[in-house]
């Protein structure tokens, strides 16, 4: 049988130390990331909003999703339920349409027409996504820097 020999590697020891380190990151690591490219999304999203009277763009919040995987955060850009009354509107056949809906998917005019959306919510990622990753990935770098110095 043959013997296996063992070779060290200069620093390993200090590497493994530190991957170890790594695993134990800390959750608020991984939320000041996910929140600081959310922040990127919201901001596009109020600045592509349309705009009649205001509502739609200041009623636009960024919300946490609840947490089921440890290391794992995420956000959504949507609109605040506090101010739900002022988009539900119901005619006078009792049909009710959510507006924010409306402008970000379109719809059907009364003659049969069809208006297309603005998909503001849905271009507020799309448009950011490069730079929305990169924040996520420097915030994220520079936390865990501050952790490893300790």
């Amino acid at each position: 049988m043959a013997r296996r020999s063992r070779t060290s590697i200069e620093g390993m020891d200090e590497l493994e130390s530190m991957i170890r380190q790594l695993e134990k990151v800390p959750q608020k690591v991984v939320t000041k990331a996910a929140q600081a490219g959310a922040r990127i999304a919201l901001r596009s999203a109020k600045a592509d909003a349309p705009v009649d009277t205001g509502d739609l763009k200041s009623a636009l919040v960024m919300k946490p999703e609840r947490k089921r995987k440890p290391g794992k955060k995420m956000y959504n850009i949507k609109l605040d339920p506090a101010k739900n009354d002022l988009f539900v509107k119901e005619s006078k056949a009792g049909k009710r349409s959510y507006y924010p809906a409306s402008q970000e998917y379109g719809f059907k005019t009364v003659n049969g027409g069809y208006i297309p959306g603005y998909r503001y919510l849905r271009k507020s990622i799309e448009d950011n996504e490069s730079a929305i990753e990169s924040k996520i990935v420097d915030v994220a770098v520079r936390e865990i820097d501050k952790i490893m110095r300790r």
